[in-house]
């Protein structure tokens, strides 16, 4: 009862203005007091808010560093196809005037440049009616010949192999000569007669002799000659028009047949 009644006169004495002057000194700390809270509540709010805008900001910068990951990988895709296109298209060029050969393109799935040993593996087999000794070409020049062959891939002995031998000839003066491969990798021009004349670029062709090529296939183009006194031969070196070490698409010669001529050999021994 004592609360009541003291509550109630308060309350009497705040409605006369008696306790005005008390009210203001006691409202002043709490008015500033209640601002203080409303601040720090406001503040509070506007860094949940921001914490809210940065987590939707991650979401945003993850969901466009996603999106920009797949449009590479589309831009990719599609240079690689652009890629494909145009080589697929300069064979295709290369291919169109030789109506009397036929080509089958095949993809290089291996590439061997160790030591002396220089070949590549293509995709193509026996099923594909690939047979050893077939040539191999780009519409860049001679790649090889099919030396090792299964139902559906192929070992290339590439030209610049130490053990490869392309029998050949300059297309300007004809001479003839043989194209080995060298352990460094470049290829020689060897046995060409000292009363010809080489000159720095011109282009080396198949010349056809021996049976294991078809002719006027390019080989290389010479870069330099070299000539000894008292050599029976002069030689050149020759650079091929494409790089062995980046091929990716080949074309088999598979309507060529080679031709063995050790038959005529024993013939004529006999």
């Amino acid at each position: 009862m004592l609360v009541l009644s003291l509550c109630g006169g308060l309350a009497l004495l705040s409605l006369s203005g008696v306790l005005t002057p008390v009210e203001g000194v006691v409202a002043a700390p709490l008015n500033g007091l209640s601002g203080l809270f409303n601040r720090a509540s406001l503040s509070l709010n506007a860094v949940f808010e921001e914490l809210n805008n940065l987590g939707r900001l991650r979401e945003r910068i993850a969901s466009l560093e996603e999106q920009l990951a797949q449009r590479q990988v589309e831009s990719l895709e599609l240079r690689e196809a652009a890629s494909d296109y145009a080589r697929l298209r300069d064979l295709l060029a290369y291919t169109a005037p030789l109506e009397d050969q036929d080509f089958l393109p095949a993809d290089v799935i291996a590439i061997e440049q160790t030591g002396i040993a220089r070949s590549i593996i293509i995709n193509r087999g026996t099923r594909d009616g690939v047979a050893i000794g077939m040539p191999v070409t780009t519409e860049l020049g001679l790649v090889g010949r099919i030396i090792r062959v299964s139902a559906n891939a192929a070992q290339v002995q590439l030209i610049n192999d130490e053990n490869s031998a392309v029998s050949s000839r300059l297309q300007t003066t004809r001479a003839h000569g043989s194209i080995v491969g060298q352990a460094s990798g470049v290829l020689r021009l060897t046995m060409v007669d000292l009363d010809e004349a080489i000159e720095q670029g011109d282009l080396v062709i198949t010349s056809g002799l021996g049976g294991n090529f078809p002719p006027d296939i390019v080989v290389g183009q010479v870069t330099s000659v070299r000539q000894f006194e008292f050599e029976l031969f002069q030689e050149a070196e020759v650079r091929s028009l494409f790089d062995f070490d980046t091929l990716e698409l080949v074309l088999v010669i598979t309507s060529f047949e080679p031709i063995d001529l050790r038959v005529f050999e024993e013939t004529a021994e006999n």
